[in-house]
Order: C-alpha cells, then sequence, then structure tokens
C-alpha cells in the first residue's frame, strides 16, 4: 500500500534534498508520514515515536481539562503502548483539531467553543511537549472568525479555517493565517453570493462555510470544504436532528483557490457537508478527495485532460439511509487506498483508489461503538484510531467509548497492537492525532531549525 520502504538515513539528508529543491524547482518525492499532513512539512521517514492525542476534557473526569496526550508508539520502547505524558491546558475549549508548521518545531491546536490556540513545542522533547503559547484573541485579530478548526501548514505560515463567526454563530467564515511563532498576518474570507471576490460559481452554492484546507503546490492549488457553525456544532446531536431549521446550517461547497494569491477561482457544489480533503501525493495524480457527512459520498476534485478542475461524486459509503456519517478519512502514500471512517456504526472501511474515478471498497472493520479520527503512518503499515467527535455530538451511555487503538495493516486486515481506553485512564474524549519522532531534531547541528519544503512549484 506504501511507497518502497527506503528511508532517508537522517535529518541531515533531507536537508540536502531541499537545498537541491530550490536550486532546481523540482519537487521531491513526496514520502509520507501521517499522510494527511502538508507537503511543506518535515516528514517522519521510519517508525514515528509518538502520537499525540488532543483531547477534550470531561466534567468530572480526572482534571476535566482538555490536554495534550503522548502515547508512545514504537515497538521498540519500553513505553510502548502507554501514555508517557500528558498535559493539560486550564478548562474545556471543544479540543478538535491540530497540525504542526511545516518546521515541525510547534504543534497548534485549537478550542472550537473559546477560539483559544494552543502553541505547544515538541521539538526540545518530543516525550513531552511544552505549552509555548496560547492565542486569546483570535476572534478580535481575525476579524470575527469563530471556530479554528483546521490547522495547516504553509512556508513559515499556518492557515486556520474557521467555522463560525460571531455575529450570527452561522456558517459564513475565514481563512485565517498566522506566523509560525503565532502572529495574525490576514483573514481571507470565504466568497459568497453576496461577494464572489472573483470566482467562478459553477453550480446553486456559494455560501461561505468552511471547514478544512488542503494544497497541491505544484498546480497552485488550494481546496477548502464546507461544515456547519457554532449554533449547530454546539448543539446536542440528537436535539439539532430534530430541527428542520438546524438541519439546513450545513455547507455544500469546496472552492478552489490561488494558492499563492490565496484568491478563490471556483466554487463547486459538493451538498451535504463535505468534511477531511486529502490530496493525492504522486507527482502524476492531480486530484483530490472528500466525504459527505450528511449523503454518505466520496467526491473527487480533479483536473480535467482540458486542464479545468471539476467536481463529482464517485463512491457511496455504507447505506446512506442508515445515516452512516462519514468523518475521518486517510489516504496511503501511493495513493492507492483510502481510509474512510463512519461515526455511527463505528467502522473503517477501505476503498480501492487505483482508479480515482471509481473507488471500490474491498475491506471494513467495526473499531469501537464509535470512531472519529484514523491517522496512517508513511509507509500506509500502521493505523491508528481515535473515537471523539464532538463534546455534544458524541453517543451516550455504553456507547460512548473513549479510546486509540493502534493496528498494523498486514495487507489483507487490520491487526490490534493495543487499545487505551480514555475513560478508564481519566484522560477524556480521544479526538486529533499527531505524530512525532526523535529522528526529526536528533541529526540537527546545535541550534539548527528541523527542515522544511518551502519551495516547491510557484507556477500561477
Amino acid at each position: 500500500m506504501g511507497l518502497p520502504n527506503k528511508p532517508m538515513k537522517s535529518a541531515a539528508l533531507a536537508v540536502a534534498m531541499t537545498a537541491a529543491v530550490a536550486l532546481t524547482g523540482i519537487a521531491p518525492p513526496a514520502y509520507a508520514d501521517e499522510t494527511c499532513q502538508s507537503p511543506y512539512m518535515a516528514k517522519i521517514t521510519g517508525q514515528e515515536d509518538f502520537v499525540y492525542v488532543w483531547t477534550l476534557g470531561v466534567e468530572g473526569l480526572g482534571d476535566g481539562q482538555d490536554k495534550l496526550v503522548t502515547v508512545d508508539v514504537n515497538p521498540n520502547s519500553a513505553n510502548y503502548g502507554k501514555v508517557v505524558h500528558s498535559l493539560s491546558v486550564g478548562g474545556r475549549n471543544e479540543a478538535h483539531h491540530s497540525g504542526f508548521t511545516d518546521d515541525r518545531k510547534y504543534l497548534w491546536a485549537g478550542g472550537l467553543d473559546t477560539n483559544k490556540l494552543f502553541i505547544f513545542d515538541v521539538s526540545a522533547d518530543p516525550a513531552k511537549p511544552e505549552l509555548h503559547k496560547v492565542v486569546t484573541d483570535f476572534v478580535e485579530k481575525s476579524g470575527g472568525v469563530v471556530g479554528p478548526h483546521t490547522t495547516y501548514a504553509l512556508p513559515g505560515r499556518i492557515m486556520i479555517t474557521g467555522l463560525s463567526n460571531n455575529k450570527d454563530h452561522g456558517g459564513r467564515t475565514a481563512l485565517v493565517e498566522y506566523t509560525n511563532e503565532g502572529e495574525y498576518v490576514t483573514t481571507h474570507w470565504m466568497p459568497t453570493d453576496q461577494n464572489l471576490q472573483g470566482a467562478e460559481k459553477t453550480g446553486q452554492f456559494a455560501d461561505g462555510y468552511n471547514y478544512d484546507v488542503r494544497v497541491l503546490p505544484r498546480k497552485n492549488v488550494m481546496l477548502t470544504s464546507s461544515f456547519t457553525g457554532w449554533s449547530n456544532y454546539m448543539m446536542d446531536f440528537g436535539k439539532m436532528l430534530q430541527d428542520k431549521e438546524a438541519m439546513k446550517r450545513f455547507g455544500n461547497t469546496v472552492v478552489l483557490w490561488n494558492l499563492h494569491s490565496k484568491k478563490p477561482k471556483k466554487i463547486f457544489d459538493v451538498p451535504g457537508a463535505p468534511l477531511e480533503i486529502r490530496c493525492a501525493w504522486q507527482p502524476d495524480h492531480n486530484w483530490c478527495v472528500t466525504t459527505t457527512a450528511l449523503t454518505s459520498k466520496i467526491w473527487l476534485i480533479y483536473e480535467d485532460d482540458a486542464g479545468e478542475w471539476q467536481a463529482k461524486a464517485v463512491a457511496d459509503v455504507g447505506d446512506a439511509s442508515q445515516v452512516p456519517l462519514p468523518v475521518d478519512i486517510s489516504i496511503s502514500s501511493d495513493d492507492s487506498r483510502l481510509w474512510v471512517n463512519t461515526f455511527m456504526d463505528g467502522k473503517t472501511r477501505l476503498f480501492d483508489m487505483t482508479d480515482p474515478h471509481n473507488p471500490q471498497q474491498v475491506y471494513e472493520k467495526v473499531i469501537g461503538r464509535q470512531v472519529n479520527m484514523a491517522s496512517s503512518s508513511w509507509d500506509s503499515t500502521r493505523i491508528y484510531y481515535t473515537s471523539s467527535l464532538l463534546a455534544n455530538w458524541d453517543k451516550k451511555g455504553e456507547d460512548n467509548e473513549q479510546y486509540f487503538k493502534s493496528y498494523v495493516w498486514d495487507g489483507e486486515k487490520l491487526v490490534e497492537q493495543f487499545a487505551i481506553d480514555f475513560t478508564k485512564e481519566k484522560l477524556g474524549r480521544a479526538h486529533q492525532m499527531r505524530f512525532g519522532a526523535y529522528a526529526l531534531y536528533s541529526a540537527l547541528e546545535p541550534g539548527a531549525k528541523p527542515f522544511s519544503v518551502a519551495q516547491l512549484d510557484s507556477r500561477d
């Protein structure tokens, strides 16, 4: 499923490759660690040592606070399969997504409710991240954006997707750009019918909603998806499902942007709340995929033979009438496979993406009573899962399982390696995962920064 197992020997080699890129303008092979991460990031090219789990606090459970939980996932470690560190950040913020800076020094993590951004330093000691900075004026600086969601690495920058706004707590929102160190740069508002900003509206919708962001640098393409606003994601799930007006408040678009200018170019109709976006890694694969939570479909956003970008539904995920609720996806580094998690039935499904225009499901497995996030290693042999969707959307009672689980894909099936019960350990609700490794920093000269691929192809 993955690329040939020929990892770089050290970060020093990675630095040399990056220098060559800068001189030639040719992108290096796209080696992936967590294959959902930014191509501008430094890569883990061997065994990851840790998984950082951004975790929601639960009132009355442990200290009740959101926290960054560090799990040792190296089979050669004496602490394999154990929590080795936990850093509480104070209160409950609706901990959700996180992402590294391009140099992988900092891990940014957001709170959907309080709008705080927590910046952790993971470089000094990858086993014990430190809280470097807390950004508390995100709404003020951004011009009213609420719900910091995806934190995505650009060269020297973090691009943050917002889910809502402070005027009506609806879905009208923006992209917000920061420096790696946490200084506000600018806000890029999503196109709407009232202000298309020069974008081509290809269908019915230009709703201004946002959720995820991904890039294909060599094609000068940035894509954003769409979800819902604060008024919905902070509502009880069962109550929302019975609220006809609330169910109308979901995004139905994927927006194609000029990556360099940050200007929207095309707005595609992708009905039913398209969530995570994953882009192909291989240099001849000009496409990305997303799944729609409410309509249970895989959508392909691709460049056609004429050089125009298009969007179309290419596969069903389970039985839409049963509302399986596709949530997270993880693509293999050779683009041949796509893992799709469905929250309601607790399943992960594997799709053959050899023909991205015609994905075929080849495997499925129940991970738990509920499942949300999936993270795949760069060689696609190790897959990790977590359970929590949103505090008010998680299942109730015995179905409210909260866990971190590690599996190996043996080419035919998932084989469980270990599981950590986050409720039993009084940690909270396990949400998003990011990987850490000593190798990212150990080969560097004292005082040097980890490398990043800061130049790919700059063509417009």
